[in-house]
């Protein structure tokens, strides 16, 4: 055997930089309909194939194909199509509310939007969702007020967090939606414990939570596998993998040796990996992984493949890293149009419909907007001083109501 004399570190690097031609060829992408589906009780070590697979149901044409697809009702599409354009219409809108000056921050989910939809149509309203900070389609799949999402944009004194959480960083328990965290890596194991708690108390009640690629790389993500895998905990544990982690590429959290969903193999747990850009294949997937986990069985690790189109954020710029014309060469398409063409070729929808659907939806978030603006944007008003002290323990002690005395006079 030879042996090289000296030794050399492997330092990832993506496929593409500005000004070079998009590369997906990594992807390995398989055709829509070739994928197995198991029965959801099948053991985890007679699906070691799963994670390398991909779960694919739209094919090129808008036709459901394979054993994923499972006939949705025709008012659940109407319901994910709307929730995923009134997703891009708020996000488009707040984007460009922000370079006006009057918001200081915002993440767009642009092109991940099925990823938050369908599994918010999947979950029961006593599931836990636990986000990260792509994932507002859940909300709107949930009509979740959109007046309360603009006013936590602007932290004005109607701000339901009242001002303690940066833009996008929303929370709305009562919709199944946990406090987002910047710290993404925290997700997972506040999911698995809120699962372990709810198979603790003899509950009915599942998790999902959601990070992404490059989170995977945190330690804080291995150690909620571990218990989840341990524990049989009833969650589904999903990986965005968008292919970027702010400026560095999916290389750099391991995806040039195997799949994200691979990663379920060293933990004893099922491993999905799905194309995350076709609406019908993460409901298919998603809705697999809940019969799963509702039957005790425990956890399931769940790869969406899918890209960032935008910024990471809006003090991110990608054409300093990433070639300018990625989500025009990205082979899974957009969701939006997936779907939109699979419910056309099904005789369900017109491009008239579609048409006014759009112009429905940004009308929504124009006067969601305009009446969030006349509150107060950043700055303008901010909620009253004297909610800092509300929401620190359930019963204020005498050191809190003198506190507050002195502050508000």
């Amino acid at each position: 055997m030879l042996r090289n004399s000296r030794l050399s570190l492997h330092i990832p690097e993506p496929p593409a930089r500005p000004g070079d031609r998009p590369d997906f060829r990594h992807l390995d992408l398989r055709p829509a309909g070739e994928t197995r589906r198991p029965e959801p009780e099948t053991p985890a070590h007679e699906m070691r194939d799963m994670p390398y697979a991909l779960v694919r149901v739209l094919d090129e044409d808008g036709q459901a194909q394979g054993p994923w697809a499972r006939g949705l009702p025709p008012e659940t599409l109407r319901k994910g199509l709307e929730a995923m354009l009134l997703t891009r219409a708020f996000d488009d809108r707040i984007f460009r509310i922000h370079r006006q000056g009057k918001t200081s921050f915002f993440m767009r989910s642009t092109g991940e939007e099925a990823l938050a939809v369908a599994p918010s149509l999947v979950l029961e309203p006593g599931d836990m969702c636990f986000p990260t900070y792509r994932n507002v389609g859940f909300l709107m799949a949930r009509d979740y007020p959109l007046l309360d999402l603009v006013n936590q944009i602007f932290s004005n004194a109607r701000d339901p967090l009242k001002g303690r959480q940066m833009p996008v960083l929303y929370s709305a328990r009562d919709y199944g939606f946990y406090s987002v965290s910047g710290n993404l890596g925290s997700r997972v194991g506040h999911a698995v414990g809120w699962a372990m708690a709810s198979a603790w108390s003899g509950d009915d009640r599942i998790a999902l939570a959601y990070i992404g690629e490059g989170t995977t790389a945190e330690g804080a993500v291995h150690e909620a596998l571990t218990f989840a895998s341990v524990y049989h905990a009833p969650a589904i544990l999903a990986i965005s993998n968008n292919q970027w982690a702010i400026s560095s590429f999916q290389g750099v959290a391991g995806g040039e040796e195997t799949t994200f969903a691979a990663r379920a193999l060293a933990y004893g747990l099922p491993g999905l990996r799905v194309d995350g850009n076709d609406f019908l294949a993460v409901h298919a997937a998603v809705s697999w992984a809940a019969e799963r986990a509702r039957s005790n069985l425990g956890a399931t690790l769940i790869e969406f493949v899918t890209l960032r189109i935008a910024g990471h954020s809006t003090s991110d710029d990608p054409t300093r890293y990433r070639p300018d014309d990625e989500a025009r060469a990205f082979p899974l398409g957009d969701p939006v149009e997936r779907l939109k063409g699979h419910m056309i070729a099904l005789g369900i929808w017109t491009p008239e419909d579609h048409e006014a659907l759009v112009a429905a939806c940004e009308e929504r978030i124009r006067a969601a907007v305009k009446q969030g603006e006349s509150i107060g944007t950043l700055g303008v008003t901010k909620p009253p001083v004297g909610t800092m002290f509300e929401d620190v323990f359930k019963t204020p002690d005498w050191r809190q109501i003198r506190q507050r005395r002195e502050v508000e006079g």
